[in-house]
């Protein structure tokens, strides 16, 4: 290899090693954290994150679940209407609803609500040195910080994807129905016929997938700020947390792709 090829090669293969090290440092860190999910005394802290990830964002997944229903419901009836398939409409927005839009939407709506906020939370307590401190009393950071929120995103990503689904579906019936005039039973009945239990369940594992990503990724990022080369001090938190919401939400689409393409 001249010298030419070195300067070319060399950067792109030392940051495809560097990524290779990331992602399994960030497999063993998930791995540790959900085993000691298990262990006694845990509840308390899960269903504090349960409230924090779950409860307090299902007013914006509702919110964001009902303008996209509406919006889809908007659109799909002006391409169906071309082709005269204007009852085609309950089934097109139930499908997308719940094989995709649900699914990716409530997890972009968690990352840029609870996702931030945990990067920056755990950020600020390793750079304050509480972290160390918690290492220090014997307590395991992974299991007292981390099992809790990973915990809580299971069960939160699935249930507010629910939620969207159903709000959206209602959306799309007061969009379709009410302001179009599309027939309440045509609609229904298309919904019921086109959704079936593969479908409901599909979103449910691309839901439980996303959950571990997100959950994942964000507390690495905030786990591990104290160790960025670009950034020290409160810079570092910030930095963590872009790097932890722009890598959630690609790693989100492109995984909500593959999956896709193994169900279809």
């Amino acid at each position: 290899m001249n010298a030419t090829q070195d300067r070319i090669f060399a950067p792109l293969g030392g940051r495809t090693i560097a990524i290779v090290n990331d992602m399994g440092a960030a497999a063993i860190f998930f791995a540790k954290a959900f085993w000691l999910i298990f262990r006694p005394k845990r509840l308390p802290a899960i269903l504090d994150q349960l409230a924090h990830i779950g409860a307090r964002t299902m007013g914006i997944v509702s919110l964001i679940g009902l303008f996209t229903g509406m919006v889809v419901a908007l659109q799909v009836y002006y391409a169906l209407a071309k082709l005269g398939a204007e009852g085609m409409l309950g089934s097109a927005v139930g499908l997308g609803l719940i094989r995709e839009l649900g699914p990716v939407m409530t997890a972009i709506m968690i990352i840029a609500r609870a996702g931030s906020s945990m990067t920056a939370e755990i950020g600020i307590l390793r750079i304050s040195e509480q972290i160390d401190a918690l290492q220090t009393m014997r307590i395991d950071p992974l299991g007292y910080l981390i099992s809790p929120r990973i915990a809580a995103a299971v069960v939160s990503f699935p249930l507010l994807t629910a939620l969207f689904d159903a709000v959206g579906i209602a959306g799309g019936y007061f969009t379709g129905v009410i302001l179009l005039g599309v027939n309440s039973g045509t609609y229904l009945d298309q919904l019921q016929a086109s959704v079936t239990t593969k479908d409901v369940v599909g979103g449910f594992v691309k839901a439980l997938v996303f959950a571990i990503i997100v959950s994942t990724v964000c507390s690495f990022q905030g786990y591990f700020t104290h160790l960025r080369a670009d950034a020290r001090g409160a810079k570092s938190v910030s930095m963590s947390t872009t790097s932890a919401v722009v890598l959630s939400c690609v790693l989100v689409l492109v995984v909500d792709y593959v999956i896709t393409t193994f169900m279809l």
